[in-house]
């Protein structure tokens, strides 16, 4: 199924008054539907999406998704953003903060050592809900994080060099009010 959208490429640091208008809490990624439905989490636009499309990502082992989804967004998110930012939270080194975020991977990089994907042989919602934050964590020291997560470290070069994550990573030029619509089609 192709699903038509416009995008709108923003900088954080400047944030138009549009987005405010639709998401008071100017976040990103927005979704605004036609009927004018708001979805504000990436998250619930992942199951949006889901929901339309053919993909079977959120069928099996729905429950551990969610606890592994949830782990993520309280204590890995919690944890990432201390480690990348340690000189902004130096109650604690930025080794403590990386110990933390480690004790959270250690499941995935054993379960990874036997399938290729975090839940199953397949991939699945969990997968592409805790990419982005895994990518981060391995951002901060590449070398060490690739010494020390071969299985993850595997799994996320799947996925960075994946025909999917490329189509929805191009770059667009920063939308201002006033641009000609950038309607970009998606095929689920």
């Amino acid at each position: 199924m192709n699903i038509p959208f416009e995008i709108r490429e923003i900088l954080l640091k400047d944030r138009p008054k549009s987005l405010y208008d639709i998401s008071p809490k100017g976040t990103v990624p927005v979704l605004h539907l036609l009927n004018n439905d708001i979805i504000e989490e990436s998250l619930d636009i992942m199951h949006w999406a889901l929901e339309r499309g053919d993909q079977n990502w959120y069928q099996n082992n729905k429950i551990k998704q969610d606890k592994m989804i949830d782990l993520n967004d309280t204590k890995f998110k919690y944890w990432l953003d201390k480690y990348k930012y340690h000189v902004r939270h130096p109650d604690k080194s930025k080794n403590y903060y990386r110990e933390k975020c480690v004790s959270i991977l250690n499941p995935h990089e054993k379960f990874l050592s036997k399938s290729p994907y975090l839940i199953s042989d397949e991939c699945s919602l969990v997968d592409a809900a805790l990419f982005p934050f895994i990518r981060q964590f391995a951002n901060v020291d590449r070398n060490w994080f690739t010494n020390n997560f071969r299985n993850i470290d595997l799994w996320l070069n799947n996925w960075i060099n994946n025909r999917l994550f490329n189509s929805i990573m191009l770059k667009y030029k920063q939308w201002t009010p006033g641009d000609n619509q950038t309607i970009v089609e998606f095929e689920n």
